[in-house]
């Protein structure tokens, strides 16, 4: 009895063999446009109840290898967010720009709590400190969050919080402020 299950599972697993998705082909074959189902070449993807989901590229900026910050761009769902951007720039730089020396100031496990923009004011809670981190680095981690804020709507500033405790933050030129504002980092700028 076993030998007649044993034979039946394999004779099942040399026909299952056989019913591959993969063409023996050696290059990709060409689909006609007409053949391509699910509007999957449409500028957009499909969204729910008939809505349509477009994308737009934001600016967030990283840190080059001169320790400057450097801008580059994300596609993010339209209207942009603070939330959605900043989330973004927390991703960190893609393999892409990391094999070209860019890196992020901002901490690998930093989490964003909450992000909003208020009368052109960027409130952002994160999950981690940044005053933990060494003088050179914060004030970059803090201008990526400065700049890359300020592009959707934090234009008159950007106040960062601890799990809602409001932080006061270094500035480049000294002292520290609650307030952040674009001139103040505008200095840790490339070029």
């Amino acid at each position: 009895m076993r030998a007649l299950r044993a034979l039946g599972v394999a004779g099942a697993a040399l026909a299952l063999a056989g019913c591959g998705l993969i063409t023996p082909a050696a290059s990709p074959t060409s689909i006609a446009r007409a053949k391509v189902g699910f509007n999957l070449l449409a500028p957009t993807i499909p969204g729910t109840n008939h809505a349509r989901v477009r994308f737009e590229t934001e600016p967030i900026f990283i840190v080059d290898a001169a320790h400057h910050l450097f801008p580059t761009s994300r596609i993010v769902p339209s209207p942009p967010s603070i939330a959605t951007v900043v989330g973004q720039l927390l991703a960190g730089p893609t393999s892409i720009e990391r094999s070209a020396g860019f890196t992020s100031a901002l901490p690998n496990d930093l989490v964003l709590i909450a992000a909003t923009v208020r009368r052109h004011v960027g409130y952002v809670d994160l999950s981690g400190s940044l005053n933990e981190l060494p003088r050179a680095q914060e004030l970059l981690a803090v201008g990526q969050l400065v700049l890359t804020a300020a592009y959707v709507g934090a234009t008159q500033g950007l106040q960062i919080s601890l799990a809602g405790a409001i932080q006061s933050l270094p500035l480049p030129s000294g002292g520290h402020a609650t307030v952040l504002t674009v001139a103040q980092y505008a200095g840790l700028l490339n070029g």
